[in-house]
């Protein structure tokens, strides 16, 4: 575990940067609710970017390149996990039939919801893995099953008309089944009334809960710095938003970035796993200061860490853009409505 203490001028710079951009965001540019134009969404899009860029630069300046390369890393690693999680949102939303208007003020409250439920998950996550270490080998296990995962479902896990998560929001909180403007919330018959834009808000908050799961414990593999994993995963959050509705129209364009994430998870399991497997080389061979033992003593203490990260970021970075460039080359295949139709009116289908 990283000791290095972070100034508390520190983290008041970086809440006061991210809820200064969402104010200006959500308080002026788009205080009504309308669809964003692609010009708009380009600039925001630029703006998230820059700022995480400029951060990671901050950090560069303030803690040195060892802490910068691990932001990067974990930046990356969570925006391209977010990014693939944009199927589940487009999901959600076309299952709801969330008119376009209302989607980014649903997008910006999940926003605020993640800082504070993603902040608690990231420190307790922080805290066990300090007090009980080996809970870094169970993460770097979960990561490689997780990667091997994905690669075989060929549908999406989430299901919204079979979800128990909605069942269970509307078993104890009262949900109108319609839109009202875009309140989340209205009175009815003297009572607070939650709209359906409320439901929709509560699934994808729960949905991003989910996602966590997956996306903290990869970037474990990279640093378990508290300050590191935190600010990454908001940044990497917060462009999230402005994403959905730039990539929304050709989010299935990219078909081959799942293969790409299952093989940066698998890999960051495996980078996880690897003191464990030094340790038992060690415990075969003893501790000796040449050779192959002294190299595994020397990894286990941490001595080649600089050249670790660096590898990661190289890895991460490479897996996630060979994926999107085999995409581009190789499209998917699209199905016409006309052999959609032909396929569900076709009476041997599914009986060869």
């Amino acid at each position: 575990m990283e000791t290095i203490e972070y100034p508390m001028w520190v983290w008041i710079s970086f809440f006061a940067v991210v809820l200064v951009a969402l104010f200006v965001d959500i308080g002026i540019v788009n205080r009504r609710s309308h669809v964003p134009s692609r010009r708009q969404t380009f600039i925001w899009a630029a703006v998230w970017v820059s700022l995480a860029i400029s951060f990671n630069f901050f950090v560069l300046w303030q803690f040195g390149s060892f802490k910068a390369k691990e932001f990067f890393t974990g930046y990356l690693i969570e925006l391209s996990l977010s990014v693939d999680n944009l199927f589940v949102f487009l999901l959600i939303f076309s299952y709801f039939s969330v008119p376009k208007k209302f989607q980014h003020r649903v997008l910006f409250w999940g926003i605020m919801g993640a800082l504070i439920l993603r902040m608690i998950m990231i420190f307790a996550g922080a805290e066990l893995v300090e007090r009980f270490h080996w809970i870094i080998y169970v993460f770097g296990a979960f990561l490689i099953y997780t990667g091997i995962k994905m690669v075989a479902d060929d549908e999406e896990a989430f299901n919204p008309e079979e979800s128990k998560l909605v069942s269970l929001v509307t078993r104890y909180i009262r949900i109108k089944k319609d839109y009202v403007e875009d309140k989340f919330v209205i009175i009815e018959d003297g009572k607070r009334v939650g709209t359906l834009l409320l439901l929709v808000l509560i699934v994808v908050e729960l949905s991003d809960l989910i996602f966590a799961v997956d996306s903290i414990p990869a970037i474990f593999g990279i640093t378990t710095d508290r300050f590191i994993v935190y600010t990454s995963n908001i940044f990497a959050i917060l462009g999230l938003r402005t994403f959905f509705f730039l990539l929304a129209d050709m989010a299935d364009r990219f078909h081959y970035l799942k293969y790409g994430l299952a093989f940066v998870l698998s890999f960051i399991g495996v980078k996880m796993l690897l003191p464990l497997a030094a340790k038992g080389g060690l415990m075969l061979t003893g501790k000796q200061d040449t050779g192959f033992p002294g190299f595994l003593y020397e990894f286990v203490e941490g001595k080649y860490a600089q050249e670790v990260i660096n590898i990661s970021l190289g890895v991460v970075a490479g897996a996630i853009l060979l994926s999107i460039v085999l995409s581009m080359v190789f499209p998917a295949s699209r199905e016409t409505d006309e052999e959609k139709l032909l396929r569900t009116n076709d009476p041997n289908n599914g009986h060869e």
